[in-house]
Protein backbone atom coordinates (compact mmCIF):
# COMPACT_ATOMS: atom_id res chain seq x y z
CA UNK A 1 0.00 0.00 0.00
CA UNK A 2 1.49 3.18 -0.95
CA UNK A 3 1.00 6.07 1.79
CA UNK A 4 1.56 9.86 0.87
CA UNK A 5 3.10 8.84 -2.25
CA UNK A 6 6.32 7.80 -0.45
CA UNK A 7 6.73 4.41 -3.09
CA UNK A 8 8.56 5.15 -6.24
CA UNK A 9 9.45 2.58 -8.99
CA UNK A 10 10.80 5.07 -11.21
CA UNK A 11 12.94 8.07 -11.65
CA UNK A 12 10.39 10.49 -13.23
CA UNK A 13 12.33 13.00 -13.63
CA UNK A 14 15.87 14.44 -15.28
CA UNK A 15 17.87 17.01 -14.07
CA UNK A 16 20.66 18.76 -16.45
CA UNK A 17 23.18 19.15 -13.26
CA UNK A 18 26.19 19.72 -15.46
CA UNK A 19 24.68 22.59 -17.92
CA UNK A 20 24.77 25.73 -17.43
CA UNK A 21 21.20 27.37 -17.55
CA UNK A 22 20.78 30.82 -18.77
CA UNK A 23 16.79 32.72 -18.13
CA UNK A 24 15.30 35.74 -18.72
CA UNK A 25 11.62 36.34 -16.83
CA UNK A 26 9.10 38.81 -17.43
CA UNK A 27 5.79 39.56 -15.75
CA UNK A 28 4.56 41.73 -12.83
CA UNK A 29 3.68 41.50 -9.07
CA UNK A 30 0.91 43.56 -7.13
CA UNK A 31 -0.40 43.01 -3.57
CA UNK A 32 -4.05 44.66 -2.82
CA UNK A 33 -5.44 44.82 0.28
CA UNK A 34 -8.80 45.41 1.78
CA UNK A 35 -9.57 46.93 5.08
CA UNK A 36 -13.35 46.16 6.52
CA UNK A 37 -14.98 47.67 9.45
CA UNK A 38 -17.80 49.81 10.66
CA UNK A 39 -16.98 53.07 9.13
CA UNK A 40 -18.98 56.11 8.97
CA UNK A 41 -21.58 56.67 6.18
CA UNK A 42 -22.76 53.26 6.00
CA UNK A 43 -18.88 52.03 4.41
CA UNK A 44 -17.83 48.74 5.47
CA UNK A 45 -14.99 47.65 3.03
CA UNK A 46 -12.02 49.65 1.70
CA UNK A 47 -10.25 48.33 -1.44
CA UNK A 48 -6.65 49.59 -1.47
CA UNK A 49 -5.07 48.69 -5.09
CA UNK A 50 -1.22 48.93 -6.08
CA UNK A 51 -0.05 50.69 -9.65
CA UNK A 52 1.31 47.55 -11.46
CA UNK A 53 4.27 47.92 -13.19
CA UNK A 54 6.19 44.99 -15.34
CA UNK A 55 9.11 43.43 -14.27
CA UNK A 56 11.88 42.08 -16.16
CA UNK A 57 14.88 39.43 -14.51
CA UNK A 58 18.03 37.98 -15.68
CA UNK A 59 19.83 34.95 -14.37
CA UNK A 60 21.43 31.82 -14.40
CA UNK A 61 22.29 28.51 -12.97
CA UNK A 62 24.08 25.58 -12.73
CA UNK A 63 24.13 22.77 -10.56
CA UNK A 64 23.04 23.76 -7.17
CA UNK A 65 23.87 27.53 -7.83
CA UNK A 66 21.10 30.47 -9.23
CA UNK A 67 21.06 34.31 -9.11
CA UNK A 68 18.45 35.98 -10.56
CA UNK A 69 18.75 40.33 -11.03
CA UNK A 70 15.17 41.79 -11.19
CA UNK A 71 14.11 45.01 -11.65
CA UNK A 72 10.51 47.17 -12.74
CA UNK A 73 10.23 48.27 -15.88
CA UNK A 74 9.89 52.32 -16.52
CA UNK A 75 5.49 53.17 -16.86
CA UNK A 76 2.32 51.62 -15.30
CA UNK A 77 -0.20 49.46 -16.05
CA UNK A 78 -2.71 51.26 -14.95
CA UNK A 79 -3.84 54.82 -15.15
CA UNK A 80 -1.31 57.26 -12.73
CA UNK A 81 -4.24 59.44 -12.85
CA UNK A 82 -6.48 57.38 -11.11
CA UNK A 83 -3.91 54.43 -9.14
CA UNK A 84 -0.81 56.89 -8.30
CA UNK A 85 2.40 55.75 -9.31
CA UNK A 86 3.80 52.80 -6.88
CA UNK A 87 7.33 52.27 -5.70
CA UNK A 88 8.54 48.56 -5.43
CA UNK A 89 11.18 46.70 -3.74
CA UNK A 90 11.25 43.05 -4.11
CA UNK A 91 14.40 40.31 -3.48
CA UNK A 92 14.10 36.63 -3.00
CA UNK A 93 16.00 33.71 -1.89
CA UNK A 94 15.29 30.03 -2.86
CA UNK A 95 17.07 26.89 -2.63
CA UNK A 96 16.41 23.05 -2.80
CA UNK A 97 18.27 20.43 -0.20
CA UNK A 98 16.91 16.90 -0.62
CA UNK A 99 13.11 16.95 0.51
CA UNK A 100 12.98 20.48 0.79
CA UNK A 101 12.04 24.15 -1.10
CA UNK A 102 13.26 27.07 1.12
CA UNK A 103 12.04 30.26 -0.22
CA UNK A 104 13.04 33.96 1.71
CA UNK A 105 11.25 36.85 0.47
CA UNK A 106 11.51 40.54 0.92
CA UNK A 107 8.36 42.96 -0.46
CA UNK A 108 8.38 46.73 -0.21
CA UNK A 109 5.64 48.52 -2.04
CA UNK A 110 4.70 52.39 -1.98
CA UNK A 111 1.29 54.24 -2.96
CA UNK A 112 -1.63 52.96 -3.04
CA UNK A 113 -5.36 54.53 -4.18
CA UNK A 114 -8.77 53.56 -2.48
CA UNK A 115 -10.58 52.22 -5.38
CA UNK A 116 -14.56 53.89 -5.96
CA UNK A 117 -13.96 56.63 -3.54
CA UNK A 118 -16.16 58.77 -4.85
CA UNK A 119 -19.42 57.01 -3.62
CA UNK A 120 -18.08 58.71 -0.26
CA UNK A 121 -15.55 61.36 -1.83
CA UNK A 122 -17.66 64.51 -2.50
CA UNK A 123 -14.19 66.15 -4.10
CA UNK A 124 -14.41 62.87 -6.44
CA UNK A 125 -16.52 61.65 -9.57
CA UNK A 126 -16.07 58.82 -12.38
CA UNK A 127 -13.53 60.67 -14.13
CA UNK A 128 -11.23 60.35 -11.04
CA UNK A 129 -13.02 57.44 -9.04
CA UNK A 130 -10.29 57.18 -6.53
CA UNK A 131 -8.64 58.36 -3.81
CA UNK A 132 -4.88 58.30 -4.33
CA UNK A 133 -2.97 57.91 -0.96
CA UNK A 134 1.14 57.75 -2.02
CA UNK A 135 2.22 57.36 1.53
CA UNK A 136 0.64 54.42 1.91
CA UNK A 137 2.98 51.19 2.13
CA UNK A 138 2.97 47.25 2.79
CA UNK A 139 5.75 45.11 3.73
CA UNK A 140 6.73 41.90 3.83
CA UNK A 141 9.18 39.26 5.37
CA UNK A 142 8.57 35.69 4.52
CA UNK A 143 10.05 32.73 4.92
CA UNK A 144 8.73 29.63 4.09
CA UNK A 145 10.11 25.47 4.00
CA UNK A 146 8.41 23.06 1.69
CA UNK A 147 9.02 19.67 2.94
CA UNK A 148 7.63 16.95 0.03
CA UNK A 149 7.02 13.37 1.70
CA UNK A 150 8.10 11.55 -1.60
CA UNK A 151 11.54 11.14 -2.77
CA UNK A 152 10.42 11.64 -6.01
CA UNK A 153 8.97 15.06 -5.43
CA UNK A 154 12.08 17.32 -6.84
CA UNK A 155 11.41 20.76 -6.76
CA UNK A 156 14.45 21.31 -9.07
CA UNK A 157 12.73 19.90 -11.69
CA UNK A 158 9.19 21.13 -11.04
CA UNK A 159 10.31 24.60 -11.64
CA UNK A 160 11.54 23.50 -14.97
CA UNK A 161 14.95 26.09 -14.97
CA UNK A 162 17.51 22.93 -14.16
CA UNK A 163 15.49 19.96 -14.88
CA UNK A 164 12.32 18.73 -15.62
CA UNK A 165 9.81 15.76 -15.12
CA UNK A 166 9.12 12.41 -17.75
CA UNK A 167 5.86 11.44 -15.94
CA UNK A 168 4.01 12.24 -13.68
CA UNK A 169 4.60 12.35 -9.66
CA UNK A 170 2.69 13.39 -6.59
CA UNK A 171 2.69 14.13 -3.16
CA UNK A 172 1.73 15.43 0.02
CA UNK A 173 3.83 18.08 1.73
CA UNK A 174 3.80 20.07 4.73
CA UNK A 175 5.16 23.98 4.85
CA UNK A 176 6.34 26.13 7.78
CA UNK A 177 6.05 29.56 8.03
CA UNK A 178 7.37 32.70 9.66
CA UNK A 179 5.79 35.95 7.99
CA UNK A 180 6.08 39.78 9.60
CA UNK A 181 3.70 41.61 7.47
CA UNK A 182 1.37 44.83 7.09
CA UNK A 183 0.66 48.18 6.18
CA UNK A 184 0.97 52.06 7.19
CA UNK A 185 0.73 55.63 6.25
CA UNK A 186 3.88 57.03 7.98
CA UNK A 187 2.36 58.82 10.86
CA UNK A 188 -1.21 59.49 9.57
CA UNK A 189 -4.38 57.14 9.67
CA UNK A 190 -4.51 54.34 7.13
CA UNK A 191 -8.73 55.58 6.79
CA UNK A 192 -9.92 58.70 5.45
CA UNK A 193 -11.18 61.79 7.66
CA UNK A 194 -14.47 61.71 6.34
CA UNK A 195 -14.99 57.56 7.68
CA UNK A 196 -13.50 57.61 10.61
CA UNK A 197 -15.07 57.59 14.12
CA UNK A 198 -13.62 59.44 16.52
CA UNK A 199 -14.84 57.26 19.23
CA UNK A 200 -13.33 54.05 17.85
CA UNK A 201 -9.50 54.21 18.16
CA UNK A 202 -8.71 51.85 15.59
CA UNK A 203 -10.27 53.63 13.07
CA UNK A 204 -7.28 56.32 13.97
CA UNK A 205 -4.63 53.28 13.17
CA UNK A 206 -1.65 54.70 11.13
CA UNK A 207 -0.15 50.98 10.81
CA UNK A 208 -1.30 47.47 11.22
CA UNK A 209 0.64 44.36 10.98
CA UNK A 210 1.42 40.99 12.89
CA UNK A 211 4.31 38.52 12.83
CA UNK A 212 2.97 34.74 12.60
CA UNK A 213 3.96 30.98 12.52
CA UNK A 214 2.23 28.56 11.23
CA UNK A 215 2.27 24.99 9.21
CA UNK A 216 0.13 24.07 6.39
CA UNK A 217 -0.47 21.20 5.08
CA UNK A 218 -0.90 20.46 1.57
CA UNK A 219 -0.90 18.20 -1.90
CA UNK A 220 1.29 18.47 -5.03
CA UNK A 221 0.88 17.07 -8.62
CA UNK A 222 3.03 17.70 -11.68
CA UNK A 223 3.13 16.03 -14.47
CA UNK A 224 4.98 16.38 -18.07
CA UNK A 225 3.02 14.72 -21.59
CA UNK A 226 4.74 15.23 -24.95
CA UNK A 227 6.91 18.05 -23.50
CA UNK A 228 4.21 19.75 -22.16
CA UNK A 229 4.71 20.37 -17.94
CA UNK A 230 2.50 21.26 -15.81
CA UNK A 231 2.33 21.44 -12.12
CA UNK A 232 -0.47 22.35 -9.10
CA UNK A 233 0.43 23.10 -5.28
CA UNK A 234 -2.69 23.60 -2.70
CA UNK A 235 -2.58 23.56 0.74
CA UNK A 236 -4.69 24.99 4.00
CA UNK A 237 -3.57 25.37 7.30
CA UNK A 238 -3.36 28.30 10.06
CA UNK A 239 -0.75 30.34 12.29
CA UNK A 240 -0.22 31.93 15.50
CA UNK A 241 -0.11 35.47 15.07
CA UNK A 242 0.95 38.29 16.87
CA UNK A 243 -1.17 41.44 15.76
CA UNK A 244 -1.20 44.59 16.92
CA UNK A 245 -2.48 48.21 15.64
CA UNK A 246 -0.34 52.24 15.89
CA UNK A 247 -2.26 54.61 16.61
CA UNK A 248 0.48 57.47 17.39
CA UNK A 249 3.00 56.70 19.67
CA UNK A 250 0.67 54.21 20.89
CA UNK A 251 0.44 50.53 20.17
CA UNK A 252 -1.70 47.63 21.15
CA UNK A 253 -1.17 43.82 20.81
CA UNK A 254 -3.52 40.87 20.47
CA UNK A 255 -2.65 37.19 20.12
CA UNK A 256 -4.69 34.99 17.84
CA UNK A 257 -5.05 32.27 15.27
CA UNK A 258 -5.53 32.46 11.37
CA UNK A 259 -6.29 30.28 8.64
CA UNK A 260 -3.51 30.32 5.98
CA UNK A 261 -3.79 28.91 2.15
CA UNK A 262 -0.38 27.81 0.26
CA UNK A 263 -1.46 28.45 -3.60
CA UNK A 264 1.26 27.56 -6.65
CA UNK A 265 0.82 27.15 -10.61
CA UNK A 266 3.42 26.14 -13.17
CA UNK A 267 2.81 25.50 -16.79
CA UNK A 268 5.00 25.44 -19.56
CA UNK A 269 7.24 23.75 -22.48
CA UNK A 270 10.52 22.04 -22.00
CA UNK A 271 13.10 20.21 -23.97
CA UNK A 272 16.61 19.47 -23.13
CA UNK A 273 17.95 22.54 -25.02
CA UNK A 274 14.89 25.25 -23.66
CA UNK A 275 12.22 25.59 -21.84
CA UNK A 276 9.62 28.00 -21.20
CA UNK A 277 7.02 28.53 -18.47
CA UNK A 278 4.14 30.83 -16.88
CA UNK A 279 4.34 30.59 -13.32
CA UNK A 280 2.24 31.66 -10.71
CA UNK A 281 1.88 31.87 -7.08
CA UNK A 282 -0.06 33.38 -4.31
CA UNK A 283 0.80 34.79 -0.55
CA UNK A 284 -2.39 35.53 1.47
CA UNK A 285 -2.17 37.64 4.42
CA UNK A 286 -4.82 38.22 7.01
CA UNK A 287 -5.39 39.27 10.29
CA UNK A 288 -8.58 40.60 12.80
CA UNK A 289 -8.75 42.81 15.38
CA UNK A 290 -11.95 43.72 16.86
CA UNK A 291 -14.21 43.95 13.93
CA UNK A 292 -11.51 45.25 12.28
CA UNK A 293 -10.31 42.69 8.99
CA UNK A 294 -7.37 43.59 7.05
CA UNK A 295 -6.74 40.66 4.01
CA UNK A 296 -4.15 40.61 1.85
CA UNK A 297 -2.65 38.98 -1.58
CA UNK A 298 0.81 39.18 -2.61
CA UNK A 299 0.94 37.41 -6.00
CA UNK A 300 3.33 37.35 -9.46
CA UNK A 301 2.55 36.31 -12.52
CA UNK A 302 5.60 36.10 -15.32
CA UNK A 303 6.45 34.00 -18.10
CA UNK A 304 9.94 32.70 -17.68
CA UNK A 305 12.55 31.54 -20.92
CA UNK A 306 16.30 30.11 -21.32
CA UNK A 307 18.40 28.02 -22.68
CA UNK A 308 20.20 24.39 -21.39
CA UNK A 309 24.08 24.64 -22.75
CA UNK A 310 26.10 22.15 -22.62
CA UNK A 311 29.73 22.17 -20.91
CA UNK A 312 32.44 19.53 -21.64
CA UNK A 313 31.86 17.52 -18.97
CA UNK A 314 28.03 17.12 -19.89
CA UNK A 315 29.35 16.54 -23.63
CA UNK A 316 31.19 13.44 -22.50
CA UNK A 317 28.29 12.35 -20.33
CA UNK A 318 26.14 12.82 -23.87
CA UNK A 319 28.62 10.74 -26.12
CA UNK A 320 29.05 8.25 -23.56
Amino acid sequence: MNYFGQKSDTVKHELFKNRVVLFADLGFNSAPFSLQDNYLLGVNKLDYKNNIRAVLGIGGAYKWFALRIGYALPGNLKSKSEYGNTEYFDVGLRFNIKRTFTNVVIRSYKGYAIKNAYEWNDTLDLEQPNAIMPNVSSTSISANVWYFISKEFKMQAVDGKVGHYTGAAKTWYFKTSLNLFGISNDTSPLIPEELRDSTIDRHHASSVGAIDLGLIPGYAYVNRIKNWQFAVFGGFGGVLQSKFYTKGQTSRGYLGIAPRIDIRFIVGYSKPKYFIMLTSDFDIKSLQIQNLKYNQTYYNLKIIGGFRFHTKKSRQKDWN
